[in-house]
C-alpha cells in the first residue's frame, strides 16, 4: 500500500519521544499539541529514566493509549524489567531509582509495549528500524545510510538521540542531512526517503532547554518541529529532591 493510499483524510499526528519522567515538559507539550487540535498522538518511547515523575508519566501514557494513542518501547522502558548493564552509570542509577517508583501494573504496561509500529509506508520506532531492540543511535549519515539500506519505508520517525535531525536519501541513494528549523513546515518529498529524528520532550541535549516535539501533516506530507518552554527549574529541583544525580538536574537547566 502506498503512502497516499494509507492516509485517506488529513490527519495531524503529534510525535513525542524521550519524556524521561519529566512531568512539567510532558504536560507543556501535550497542552501545546492539543491547542493545535492534533488528531492523534504517537509516543516513541523512553517514558522513564532521568526524571523525577516516572509514575505520573507512565499513567498518563496508559490513559492516552486507552484513548487511541500509539506508544512504543524505549530502551529505558525496557531496562525497568530488563538489563541496564549497557547504560552509563548515571542512567543506571536513575533506572534503579525508577524501579522503586513504579507499581506492577505500570511495569507490566511498559513491558508489553511494541518496538515498532507501521502504517502504510510510515515506520515509527524508538531508535531505528533496522535493529530496533539493539538501540543503535542514528547520529550521522553513515548510520542513516545503514537504516535506508535495510528498511523499506518512505518515512521513519524515531527518537533516542535527544537532538532533532532530518536525514534523506535520493532515488540515486545519495544520503544527506540537516537540522530542522522549529515552527516551519518541512516537506517530506515523495522523491526521497526520510528519517525524522524527533528531539526529546524531557531532556533536550542540543543546547536549548525548551522541550521538543513535532507534528506530521499526513495530507501535506510535511513535518513541523516545535520548541515548548516549560518550568524546567521546577523539574530540575524535583530531580535534586529525589536524590538523583546532580548532572540530570543540570541537563534540564542547560539543555545539554
Amino acid at each position: 500500500m502506498g503512502l497516499r493510499s494509507a492516509f485517506i483524510a488529513r490527519m495531524l499526528i503529534a510525535l513525542l519521544t524521550d519524556i524521561h519522567g519529566n512531568r512539567e515538559a510532558f504536560s507543556a507539550c501535550l497542552a501545546h499539541a492539543r491547542s493545535l487540535n492534533v488528531d492523534r498522538f504517537v509516543l516513541l518511547g523512553d517514558y522513564v529514566g532521568y526524571g523525577a515523575d516516572p509514575a505520573w508519566v507512565v499513567d498518563t501514557v496508559r490513559t492516552m493509549v486507552n484513548e487511541g494513542a500509539v506508544a512504543l518501547l524505549g530502551n529505558h522502558d525496557a531496562a525497568i524489567d530488563g538489563s541496564d548493564e549497557e547504560m552509563n552509570s548515571i542512567a543506571q542509577e536513575a533506572i534503579r531509582w525508577t524501579r522503586g517508583q513504579l507499581g506492577m501494573e505500570q511495569r507490566a504496561f511498559l513491558a508489553d509495549l511494541p518496538l515498532v509500529h507501521e502504517e502504510g509506508s510510515v515506520l515509527y520506532a524508538h531508535a531505528n528500524g533496522f535493529a530496533p531492540r539493539g538501540w543503535h543511535y542514528i547520529t550521522d549519515v553513515m548510520e542513516a545510510s545503514r537504516h535506508f539500506g535495510r528498511v523499506d519505508a518512505h518515512i521513519t520517525f524515531c527518537g533516542h538521540v535527544h537532538v532533532p535531525m532530518l536525514y534523506h536519501m535520493s532515488n540515486t541513494a545519495k544520503v544527506g542531512s540537516f537540522s530542522p528549523v522549529s515552527d516551519n513546515d518541512i516537506p517530506l518529498l515523495s522523491t526521497r526517503s526520510w528519517i525524522a529524528v524527533i528531539g526529546a520532550v524531557g531532556q533536550p541535549r542540543d543546547g536549548v532547554p525548551a522541550a521538543n516535539y513535532a507534528v506530521f501533516d499526513t495530507a501535506r506530507q510535511s513535518l513541523r518541529y516545535f520548541r515548548v518552554p516549560y518550568d524546567n527549574m521546577t523539574a530540575a529541583r524535583k530531580v535534586r529532591e529525589a536524590g538523583l544525580p546532580e548532572r540530570l538536574a543540570q541537563r534540564l537547566e542547560e539543555g545539554r
